[in-house]
């Protein structure tokens, strides 16, 4: 029970990693908050958690809105009194090219997979400076190697990577014992995967990149999200406690390219 009493948040947690983080969480013996803005989707994913006797509760959560994210912490302070961990995860994807990417879904994916990380570690400190924490920014393996195909949501993960290292070089300057990392998952068998906006592409695009993409994974396969839920455990547990400001890759190897 290495989450024994701690009390975490995780966004996006209605389904895919989101969810496989919040119930690894929970299992681990902790008291977890899961957000989404899929409500139906994570009352389902609530009663799941409950019927398997862990402790977790669903609320409405829109990223990119600064008042829900007030309104999301306010519960939690009321609830609970601290936060323990924060796991920044919610995000979006749209398959285009740069020529192709509009600039409306260029903002929208920064909305939601950048300036929400923005708005949770801005607003989360209140909760967790008194007794310190880890906060856990969800990026990805396109921060690290880029994708041609993902423009928008490169830049948007490589922006949570370096904002990680901005917020954990403030906590220790302050001395709030806040730990921050990102993680960076590789390619993920999750419903956002599965489904994939492909945005311009053609079908015949998009098989070529998914091609491309499972021929350059040297495990030869996608990842699950319960592989990506272990090492979202150990950045929230006390084994982590001297990592800070550092990038956690999960990806099969793929980053070796």
């Amino acid at each position: 029970m290495r989450m024994q009493d701690k009390i975490a948040l995780v966004t996006g947690g209605a389904s895919g990693m989101g969810l496989a983080f919040s119930r690894r969480l929970a299992r681990e013996g902790a008291r977890v908050f899961f957000t989404d803005i899929n409500e139906t989707g994570g009352r389902q994913a609530e009663a799941e958690l409950r019927q398997a006797g862990l402790q977790a509760a669903f609320l409405r959560h829109d990223v990119a809105q600064e008042a829900d994210w007030l309104r999301v912490l306010d519960h939690i302070r009321v609830a609970e009194g601290r936060l323990d961990v924060l796991v920044n995860n919610a995000g979006i994807a749209i398959s285009q090219t740069i020529e192709t990417c509009t600039l409306e879904d260029f903002d929208k994916i920064l909305n939601v997979n950048l300036k929400s990380v923005f708005l949770g570690c801005k607003h989360g400190l209140a909760l967790m400076k008194a007794k310190g924490g880890s906060i856990i920014n969800v990026s990805s393996i396109t921060a690290i190697c880029g994708e041609p195909m993902a423009p928008a949501y490169s830049a948007s993960k490589a922006g949570v990577r370096f904002l990680s290292k901005s917020v954990a070089l403030h906590c220790a300057e302050k001395g709030y014992a806040i730990r921050v990392n990102s993680l960076h998952p590789g390619y993920i068998d999750t419903p956002l995967l599965a489904s994939g906006n492909t945005g311009s592409l053609s079908e015949a695009e998009l098989m070529a990149s998914r091609m491309r993409i499972g021929g350059e994974i040297p495990l030869k396969r996608r990842g699950t999200p319960d592989e990506v839920a272990g090492a979202v455990l150990y950045l929230a547990s006390d084994d982590s406690a001297y990592i800070t400001g550092t990038e956690l890759v999960v990806d099969g190897g793929y980053a070796c390219h």
